[in-house]
């Protein structure tokens, strides 16, 4: 079977205007569609206790009442991260929505501690509303993240892929889908929510912690009078679209340019835009049950291909056969040259 192509993650105006509940309501349907709107399904949205995150409670309890959910999630990082957490239960008792914390299984690793922290976090929430239901998981990014995923992506020479910057939608378990309704607005818009309800939002010391990367790019933005958040975030979301448009014509390249035989792909590439190739050698390694290789080998190993070559690709074999099309078959166990 075919994988499906993702949902459609079209390209946003500069500015949604005024930052409102309705417009809030407005951005969320458009993304869970019609049909979620007149359900009673509820919705979860992740509370950190940061001024971004608290917005997004107070815009879904308006826009929502009575369906929403919030998730805070405890790290065991920080002495403060406790009673940050105890202070948006408060807040949500007093506006009238259930609020869960939900704590790590086991202790965070020191090492990549960001990157496992955050993926620790979603993968505790995405559990939660699976287990209850819950349809969708709301987070509050907005124009200023986007535009400074889109820097660092820019600064790791990333693909159009990692340059479509954060996904407004994504699936994240079978009936869980992540949404990120506030990509349009900005990051003081968020702030402005906070300051109308007379909340004090927290402030996480690695917001300005100069070991990464994130903070670097935020400054940068802030210094720089000509980069605007809203127009990178339109940016990447134009990007969005192109690499749904590529991601489509490799659908109908895969449909109509390959033959599958017993652990054995075979790919015609003629006359195909580079792009297309590559995403086309790449579903017929996944076919194959290898996990997608670095950039710079599959660059390597078009060239040779292209040359009528032979290459191998994590357990792969690839060879250019006379005809123009390419043989993908799974290399053999390499003999083991010690003593039995």
């Amino acid at each position: 079977m075919l994988p499906q192509c993702a949902p459609r993650q079209s390209a946003e105006p500069e500015t949604r205007g005024p930052l409102t509940a309705e417009a809030f309501a407005q951005a969320t349907i458009a993304l869970a569609g019609n049909a979620w709107s007149s359900s009673s399904a509820v919705l979860a949205v992740a509370v950190s206790g940061g001024s971004d995150s608290l917005a997004l409670m107070a815009l879904a309890a308006d826009a929502f009442p009575g369906r929403v959910q919030a998730l805070s999630f405890d790290h065991h990082l920080r002495p403060e991260s406790a009673g940050e957490c105890a202070m948006v239960a408060k807040l949500c008792g007093e506006i009238g929505i259930p609020h869960t914390t939900l704590r790590p299984a086991s202790p965070l690793p020191a090492a990549n501690l960001q990157a496992l922290a955050r993926a620790a976090r979603y993968a505790a929430m995405v559990q939660w509303c699976a287990a209850k239901a819950v349809p969708f998981l709301l987070t509050a990014h907005h124009a200023d993240d986007q535009a400074e995923t889109l820097l660092l992506r820019l600064a790791r020479g990333s693909g159009l892929g990692g340059m479509s910057g954060i996904r407004r939608m994504r699936l994240v378990a079978d009936n869980v889908t992540l949404l990120r309704p506030l990509l349009a607005w900005k990051r003081a818009d968020l702030r402005a929510v906070v300051m109308e309800r007379g909340w004090q939002a927290v402030d996480d010391p690695s917001n300005s912690n100069p070991r990464f990367g994130r903070t670097h790019a935020r400054t940068l933005l802030a210094e720089t009078s000509w980069l605007d958040s809203a127009r990178l975030a339109s940016t990447a979301a134009h990007l969005s679209d192109a690499e749904e448009a590529l991601g489509w014509a490799a659908e109908q390249a895969w449909a109509s340019r390959l033959e599958i035989g017993v652990a054995i792909v075979l790919l015609d590439p003629e006359a195909l835009p580079k792009e297309l190739k590559r995403r086309l050698l790449l579903r017929g390694l996944a076919h194959l049950g290898t996990e997608a290789p670095d950039g710079p080998a599959v660059e390597r190993a078009e060239m040779r291909l292209a040359a009528g070559g032979v290459a191998t690709l994590g357990g792969v074999k690839l060879r250019a056969l006379k005809s123009g099309r390419w043989k993908l078959t799974l290399a053999p166990a390499r003999k083991s040259s010690r003593p039995a």
